[in-house]
C-alpha cells in the first residue's frame, strides 16, 4: 500500500472536543513545503493557522469547509502525489478516529446499539465523483447516488448533497411570516425564508447562489426587484450566534448560575497615575490599563488568597500572577493572559498586550495564550463607563471591574480637592474567597495606584 498517513482534527486545550474546518489553505494533489499553512482550524475561542510539519501532498480531502468535525476526525490523506485512488478510497473507508470523549472511566459503557435491518447496498459510484463519507451515508440510507446531482468541485457528490437528497419532507406547515411561499424542502437561510414571505417570493422557482447552492438574502432580494442596500422598513436582522459567542453564553450563563459572586467596590484616587504615565518617557507610552495589570500583579503577591483559581472543591493557588484581561473583538469577547504581571514593567506589559491584542483581534491566538489565568481584568473606562460590576471567568476566582476616571471631590489632608478618581469592583467567588481578604486585595491595590512610584 502507498505511503499514506491520516490528517485529523487536532486538539487544543483540555476542553476542546470538535472543531470547524474554516479554510483550506492548499488544494488537493499540490504538493506543499514543510512550514506551509495547511488550514484554518476554527474552535470556540479562536481560529488556529495549521502548518504542516514537514513537506508532503494532501491527496484527498475528505473534510469539506466550513463543516465541523470531532477531534480525532479524519480531514484529509497524506500521501504520494500519484498515489492510487482505490488504496486511498481503502485507508479512507477503514480509518477509524480516536475517542476524544470527556466520558468518566467509571461510568459504565453504552449499550450496544440494537441489530436492525441492512439496507439495500447502493450502487458503487465512482470515487472520483463522491466523497468517501458521502458514499458511506448513500450506503446507509439506501439511495441511488445516480439521482443525486453533486454541488461540491467538478461536480463531485458530496456528504451534505446526500443528507440533503435523504431528508423527510416536512409533516407540517410553521405557522407565521415563515408559513407564505417558504417550503421547508427549499434550501434557504432563516433570513430568505423571512423576506421572501415578506415580499410573496416563491422559494421553490430561485436557484440558490449561496453554498452548495442555498438560497440567500441576495438571490430573495433580487427575485424582488429591492436593492440589498436598501434599508427595509420594520425589518428584523437575525444573526446566528457565531460559536465564540456560543462559548462566551455558555461560560458565562454557568458562571452567574453557579459561583456565588459577592463584590467589594472603592474609589482611587487617579491623578497622581496620570501625571506619572505624563512624565513617562517610553515610546509608546503605557496606557492606564498597562499600569492596573502591573499593580494586580504586584497585590496578589501581597495576598495571594485572590491569586486563584477554583476546580470544584480544590483551590489552586499560584505563585505568579497570571492576568486574563479582556478585549473586546469583532467575533466577541477574548481574556489573552499576561503572564507573571507582577515581575514585568508597565513598558513590557504594554508591548505583551499589544501584541496580544492585535493577534487576539486577527484570531491569531494560541490555546495556552487565553485558557487559565489566576486572575481577571476588564476595563471599560475607555468608553466613558464609569462603574460596572464584571462577572468572574471560571476557573478565575475574582476579577476586578475598571471605570472611567472622573473628577470628584476627595479629601486630601483634610482639604477638599477635585482630581480624577477611579471606581474599581472587585467580583469574587465567595466558595473560595472571604470579604477580608477581598478588602485587603483593594486596599494594596490603592495603595499602588495612589503611590505609583511603585509601579
Amino acid at each position: 500500500m502507498a505511503n499514506l498517513k491520516a490528517f485529523t482534527m487536532p486538539k487544543w486545550g483540555i476542553e476542546m472536543s470538535e472543531g470547524t474546518v474554516a479554510e483550506w489553505m492548499v488544494a488537493e494533489g499540490v504538493p506543499h513545503a514543510r512550514g506551509a499553512m495547511l488550514a484554518l482550524i476554527e474552535t470556540d475561542k479562536i481560529t488556529n493557522e495549521v502548518e504542516a510539519e514537514e513537506a508532503g501532498c494532501f491527496v484527498r480531502l475528505t473534510a469539506q469547509a466550513g463543516e465541523t468535525y470531532p477531534v480525532g476526525a479524519l480531514l484529509a490523506v497524506l500521501g504520494d502525489p500519484d498515489a492510487d485512488q482505490a488504496e486511498i478510497d481503502a485507508f479512507v473507508q477503514s480509518f477509524k478516529g480516536a475517542d476524544a470523549s470527556f466520558a468518566s472511566a467509571k461510568e459504565p459503557a453504552a449499550p450496544a446499539p440494537a441489530p436492525v435491518a441492512a439496507a439495500p447496498p447502493a450502487p458503487a459510484p465512482d470515487s472520483k465523483l463522491i466523497s468517501p463519507a458521502a458514499h458511506a451515508a448513500a450506503l446507509a440510507a439506501g439511495i441511488d447516488t445516480s439521482t443525486i446531482i453533486g454541488t461540491a468541485r467538478g461536480g463531485r457528490i458530496s456528504a451534505q448533497d446526500v443528507h440533503q437528497a435523504i431528508r423527510p419532507e416536512p409533516a407540517a406547515a410553521l405557522k407565521g411570516a415563515y408559513q407564505l411561499n417558504a417550503p421547508l424542502a427549499a434550501f434557504a437561510s432563516p433570513m430568505a425564508r423571512r423576506l421572501a414571505a415578506q415580499h410573496g417570493v416563491d422559494l421553490s422557482a430561485l436557484k440558490g447562489t449561496g453554498p452548495r447552492g442555498r438560497i440567500s438574502k441576495a438571490d430573495v432580494l433580487g427575485a424582488a426587484g429591492v436593492s440589498a442596500s436598501a434599508p427595509e422598513a420594520g425589518s428584523v436582522t437575525v444573526i446566528p450566534m457565531s460559536k465564540m459567542r456560543k462559548a462566551i453564553a455558555r461560560r458565562l450563563t454557568e458562571s452567574k448560575s453557579t459561583i456565588p459572586h459577592f463584590y467589594v467596590r472603592r474609589r482611587v484616587r487617579a491623578d497622581r497615575l496620570l501625571a506619572l504615565r505624563a512624565a513617562a518617557n517610553p515610546k509608546p507610552k503605557p496606557s492606564i490599563n498597562d499600569y492596573l495589570i502591573r499593580a494586580c500583579g504586584l497585590a496578589l503577591a501581597e495576598v495571594p488568597a485572590l491569586n486563584i483559581q477554583v476546580h470544584g472543591d480544590e483551590i489552586h493557588q499560584f505563585g505568579s500572577a497570571d492576568i486574563g484581561v479582556a478585549v473586546s473583538t469583532d467575533a466577541g469577547l477574548i481574556t489573552p493572559i499576561v503572564t507573571g504581571a507582577g515581575h514585568r514593567s508597565a513598558a513590557e506589559i504594554s508591548s505583551v498586550m499589544a501584541d496580544l491584542a492585535a493577534r487576539g483581534r486577527a484570531g491569531k491566538l494560541k490555546q495556552n495564550e487565553i485558557e487559565g489565568g489566576s486572575f481577571g481584568l476588564s476595563n471599560l473606562g475607555m468608553f466613558g463607563v464609569e462603574q460596572f460590576d464584571a462577572i468572574i471567568n471560571p476557573p478565575q476566582g475574582a476579577i476586578l471591574a475598571v471605570g472611567n476616571a472622573r473628577p470628584e471631590p476627595i479629601d486630601d489632608d483634610g482639604a477638599i480637592r477635585i482630581v480624577p478618581v477611579l471606581h474599581l469592583s472587585l467580583s469574587c467567588n465567595h466558595r473560595a474567597i472571604d470579604g477580608a481578604d477581598a478588602g485587603r486585595l483593594m486596599a494594596a491595590l490603592a495603595e499602588l495606584i495612589e503611590n505609583p512610584e511603585r509601579l
